[in-house]
């Protein structure tokens, strides 16, 4: 327990940093510079990150990159994307020019509900809390108007509130299931604010009409927060294009080869769990790119989406592919609860830049480009798969970082990256290329 420590989120962040390498790190002062490497010199940018988190030492970069070419709805997106792993915007950036060719993208916003609740036991017969619930609903509404109020004037707000039994599933137990629309804000603490308001006007009601029989009955209201599960919060993305458009060699294949090959393996992502998971993974590398370079809550929307996948009782593939009158189809539809307002969009000055860069779009229109992203890394994805392989292209754009692992040179780089074009990567290759000299 030699590392146990006291206070440590009262010290200030010197302290902290002297802490933990006294501690951890044995006073190595390599293990020092690199926090302080990653520190901005700019000091109010730095202050500002120090206020984002608790027990802040030193900030943690992901590249940002851009991808140019997002042909959606008839406009042009160039799209901001964080992410560490190599290949995934070149494969982004190379889908989006080809579909683009094509006709683009086309995505539209199904519906943009979400979804709080309000957990409780009751211990007394439905009927009862039912009637009541039911007498008092408007008065709890009407008593939400200080918070509510503001989100109503940009057309959103509580659209229903309702009382549902699940005692069949655990004795006694309740909720009351709200939804909400938050216009262009992810909405969370509004959810959550409203949700806590609606159970104390709940238990007020309760204390004034004396609902509750004497000391049999009893009200135990356990927690309020919103659900990251947003099914009816739906956008879908697709492309489509005469099978003959199609490029006219893919990896050998022929036009019709490659799309029954590209469809067969969208079907195998539907029936087979261990595939589906890989296959939904690829889809969430660009999505999660640009959740996270528009400062949205990319943990949130992976529950949410893998959650939506298996929807159906089973883990399944998030997207389908089809041809219909010899017009190939390739689709997606997801739930993304978004925000473009509110958190870290305005106060991340590069979150804020990013929302420039794609015009600042509202909460549905940023969804819509999102999931033409994570189509277009499927499409991307899939296509390597059923043609090269995904190692070759992959291995390709990993090169540069297994020249820097070896501590390659820039000289050596450069000759690497010309003798590899028409090599195998891999890291003994590498190795090998740079001991020859």
């Amino acid at each position: 327990m030699s590392n146990f420590v006291n206070g440590f989120s009262k010290k200030k962040k010197l302290e902290k940093i002297d802490w933990i390498i006294s501690n951890h790190f044995h006073n190595n002062k390599k293990a020092k510079d690199i926090l302080f490497s990653y520190l901005n010199d700019d000091k109010s940018i730095q202050n500002l990150h120090d206020e984002f988190i608790e027990n802040t030492i030193t900030n943690f970069y992901l590249p940002f990159a851009v991808a140019p070419n997002f042909l959606i709805n008839n406009k042009y997106y160039t799209v901001p994307m964080a992410i560490e792993e190599s290949s995934i915007v070149a494969a982004a950036s190379k889908t989006a020019k080809f579909w683009s060719k094509l006709g683009g993208f086309k995505t539209e916003v199904l519906s943009a509900e979400k979804v709080g609740q309000i957990h409780f036991f009751y211990n007394g017969p439905f009927k009862k809390i039912e009637s009541f619930f039911r007498k008092i609903k408007k008065d709890i509404i009407k008593d939400l108007n200080p918070i509510t109020s503001n989100m109503e004037k940009r057309g959103g707000g509580i659209s229903s509130l309702e009382l549902i039994d699940m005692s069949e599933k655990i004795n006694c137990y309740y909720q009351i299931f709200a939804k909400f629309n938050t216009i262009d804000s992810m909405g969370a603490n509004f959810i959550n604010s409203c949700l806590e308001k609606v159970t104390e006007v709940f238990k007020f009601y309760i204390e004034e009409k004396k609902f509750l029989d004497g000391s049999s009955e009893k009200i135990n209201f356990l927690m309020s927060i919103l659900s990251n599960y947003t099914p009816n919060c739906l956008v879908r993305a697709s492309v489509n294009c005469k099978v003959d458009d199609l490029e006219k060699n893919n990896g050998g294949l022929k036009d019709k080869k490659f799309i029954q090959n590209f469809i067969d393996a969208v079907k195998i992502s539907k029936v087979d769990t261990f595939r589906a998971v890989t296959h939904n993974k690829g889809i969430m590398n660009g999505i999660d790119s640009v959740v996270i370079a528009t400062g949205n809550d990319f943990r949130s929307v992976e529950a949410g989406i893998h959650s939506y996948a298996s929807k159906d009782g089973n883990y399944s593939g998030l997207s389908d592919a089809y041809v219909k009158n010899d017009i190939f189809y390739f689709d997606l539809t997801i739930p993304l609860s978004l925000g473009t307002v509110g958190g870290l969009t305005k106060l991340h000055p590069l979150v804020s830049w990013a929302h420039d860069l794609l015009g600042n779009p509202s909460a549905n229109e940023l969804m819509q480009i999102i999931s033409a992203v994570g189509l277009a890394q499927n499409f991307a994805a899939l296509k390597s798969l059923v043609t090269t392989g995904i190692q070759k292209g992959h291995m390709k754009m990993h090169l540069l970082n297994i020249l820097n692992q070896l501590g390659a040179n820039q000289i050596q780089k450069i000759r690497a990256v010309e003798y590899f074009k028409a090599k195998n990567v891999s890291y003994k290759n590498v190795r090998e290329f740079l001991n020859k000299g």
